[in-house]
């Protein structure tokens, strides 16, 4: 792992991003304490998904989809038939 201070890594930044690309990780210095560190990007991936997972974790009313009248009402004038 490379240590540099902030004047030469201003200086010598395309050359550190080309040896970051390459794998290695670098420390950025001011007065000699680290403030920075250049690791390469990694695309974070997303968890893998197992299906079932909620299978008997949650419950839906049969009767989900179904117009409420009392809602409809508020809404529009009068209940709006389903369509056939």
């Amino acid at each position: 792992m490379l240590a540099t201070n902030i004047h030469d890594a201003k200086t010598h930044f395309s050359k550190l991003i080309e040896r970051v690309g390459e794998g290695e990780e670098i420390i950025i210095a001011k007065a000699g304490k680290p403030v920075a560190k250049l690791v390469p990007y990694k695309e974070a991936q997303a968890p893998k998904r197992k299906p079932g997972a909620w299978k008997g974790k949650i419950w839906m009313s049969p009767d989900f989809d179904q117009p409420d009248a009392e809602l409809e009402a508020l809404f529009y004038e009068g209940s709006i038939e389903p369509a056939p």
